[in-house]
């Protein structure tokens, strides 16, 4: 114990004798830098600086930190304009959808004027191999029933199979269950236009008769006949014409006008 007492008294005296040399040294320094005030200068410049470099650093960090509030506050706003901008742009398809289908509403009703029509618009499809039907926007609530035939701007769409109150299903021209009484346009044979499982825009024309002149490039609409469709609503054209070793079994392709993948607005004829 004695012996640590001896080493702090000593460490004092030594201190003491430390700082007497340095006040000697600072006043008799004759306007020249001492020794220890390079050495001071050299430990404590590097830190004031040291410090200095840091006091700007924290304030351009407040800086950074407004700039980064104030690029917050204007991607905020620009995203409210951005917003406001797709609701606006989607109106605007609105108004541009609802115009579309005025225009083909007026197309559609001009040129089959003599049919009282409702308007509406395919809303789902099932053009499969089996079944090849669409559904429409209007019903019953519409005045929309059961075997009224369904017209598009190219031609005979098919007829309405169900009914609910707000839609209608519609059995296709080209589904396989469907059959059509048709005549030909240049010779007005009477033939028989089915849907078929290989294709989605071709009818099969059965029931050619032995003497008919039927040819590629014939006009098919409906004869009128089984009462299903009226007559002369235009089916499609005649794409190619099959022989067979009996006469009596020859058939053709017709190619329907409407493209039942594009089909979009019909007419459903309330007065058959």
């Amino acid at each position: 114990m004695y012996k640590n007492k001896k080493s702090g008294f000593l460490g004092v005296f030594i201190t003491i004798v430390i700082l007497v040399v340095i006040v000697i040294f600072s006043n008799n320094n004759n306007g020249e830098a001492s020794f220890f005030e390079n050495a001071a200068n050299k430990i404590v410049l590097p830190i004031q600086n040291g410090l200095t470099y840091l006091k700007n650093k924290v304030n351009g960090n407040q800086t950074f930190f407004a700039d980064v509030k104030d690029l917050k506050k204007q991607n905020e706003e620009l995203q409210k304009q951005n917003s406001e901008l797709e609701q606006s742009l989607r109106e605007l398809e609105n108004i541009k959808t609802e115009n579309e289908q005025l225009k083909e509403y007026l197309n559609l009703s001009e040129k089959y004027s003599e049919y009282k029509t409702i308007y509406g618009y395919v809303v789902n499809r099932d053009i499969s191999n089996y079944f090849k039907t669409i559904v429409i926007n209007v019903g019953s609530n519409d005045g929309v029933e059961n075997g009224m035939t369904v017209i598009g701007d190219e031609g005979l769409v098919g007829h309405v199979v169900s009914v609910t109150a707000t839609t209608a299903k519609v059995q296709t021209i080209v589904d396989t269950a469907s059959s059509v009484s048709a005549i030909m346009s240049t010779t007005k044979d009477s033939i028989v236009c089915k849907g078929t499982l290989d294709s989605d825009s071709e009818l099969k024309a059965m029931y050619i008769p032995t003497d008919a002149n039927i040819i590629q490039g014939d006009s098919i609409e409906t004869s009128g006949i089984g009462g299903v469709y009226p007559k002369g609503i235009h089916i499609g054209t005649v794409k190619k014409v099959i022989p067979t070793q009996n006469i009596t079994e020859r058939y053709a392709l017709v190619q329907t006008a409407v493209d039942f993948g594009k089909l979009t607005s019909v007419l459903v004829v309330t007065n058959n």
